[in-house]
């Protein structure tokens, strides 16, 4: 990807913005744990491998995810969610408070399992990792009602103080559409962004300020795939941005890029930022809305949010497992591109 010197003049000053916002995330804390084996051999009980555990790590997940790329993005942030009184949730926020992210608003559930998902990964000495088999471990019941509900009381209680708000709803009913409803009706009061990104439950969010699905999200929510076909990508769109009354709509679509809508403007297609050969997509939808909303929150076009979250794309999944992207890779590849 190219960006031209009057756009690159624009992006780095709001660069340079990012540590000043103030951002509440807003969604579904989840742990991605990641055990290390090394092959020995095949089992004489079944035919499958033997690994040899070398290294665990849990880092955050979901939205756990993308708060922390926010952080990394030298972002203020806010993490409002629960986890539940186990391992899981004690590494979550042993995780934020090694890196002074605030724990505040972290809710400890005693009756709810913190979402983990285990990857399993095997190779032999010094070769490659690869992944063998994802666990998912999930909560047996949906949060109460009363605890979205003092969740979105301490939201509210925030959006005074902050520069913007990201949801993150990955399923697990830390939040839903009546809820950040309610909250748009408040922000009102404020000005500053809401993004969404809503692995199961899209079409249920309206008259926010963005939405980041990608391409197969799009394709579920309307029946209809896309494929290689631009025009029935920009129809549906077009519609996705009419129906749900957003200000705009950043579909991801892997190594074809970005697509960008906007009322009453063409859609823009923003191709992929560095190499189409993807080395993990683990998480990188989480790293792709994060840099978006906080272009916005620093005052940034949709368009040049877009421009940054596309680089941070295309710097993330070019690491393994889940990771972030730091503020000065983002200044560096802005620089270069």
């Amino acid at each position: 990807m190219t960006i031209l010197s009057f756009d690159r003049t624009a992006l780095l000053p709001l660069l340079e913005r990012f540590p000043r916002q103030r951002v509440i995330m807003l969604g579904d804390l989840v742990a991605d744990e990641s055990v290390y084996g090394e092959i020995m051999r095949v089992s004489r009980e079944a035919p499958v491998l033997i690994l040899k555990e070398r290294e665990r790590q849990v880092v955050p997940g979901g939205g756990a995810n993308a708060a922390n790329n926010l952080a990394a993005l030298g972002a203020h942030v806010i993490p409002v969610g629960v986890v539940g009184a186990d391992g899981s949730g004690d590494a979550l926020l042993h995780y934020f408070r090694e890196r002074h992210i605030s724990t505040r608003h972290i809710v400890r559930a005693k009756n709810y399992l913190t979402p983990t998902k285990r990857r399993i990964l095997g190779g032999l000495s010094h070769w490659q990792r690869q992944q063998i088999v994802r666990i998912d471990r999930e909560p047996a019941h949906p949060l109460a009602a009363e605890v979205q509900t003092g969740l979105t009381r301490a939201v509210a209680a925030l959006l005074g103080s902050s520069t913007g708000l990201l949801v993150a709803d990955y399923g697990y009913s830390t939040t839903n559409a009546k809820e950040v409803d309610f909250l748009r009706r408040r922000v009102r009061r404020h000005a500053l962004p809401i993004t969404i990104d809503s692995r199961y439950d899209l079409l249920s969010y309206k008259n926010l300020t963005a939405a980041t699905p990608n391409e197969p999200e799009v394709e579920a929510a309307f029946g209809q795939t896309i494929g290689n076909d631009l025009d029935r990508l920009h129809t549906l769109g077009k519609k996705f941005l009419r129906r749900q009354g957003l200000q705009a709509l950043l579909v991801t679509r892997g190594r074809d890029g970005m697509a960008l809508f906007e009322p009453r403007r063409h859609p823009r297609h923003l191709p992929v930022f560095g190499s189409d050969q993807a080395v993990d997509v683990t998480g990188a939808g989480d790293t792709v809305i994060a840099a978006f909303t906080l272009a916005l929150a620093a005052g940034g076009s949709f368009l040049q949010a877009a421009h940054i979250a596309n680089c941070a794309g295309g710097i993330v999944v070019m690491k393994r497992g889940t990771a972030t992207v730091s503020l000065g890779e983002i200044t560096e590849a802005v620089r270069n591109a």
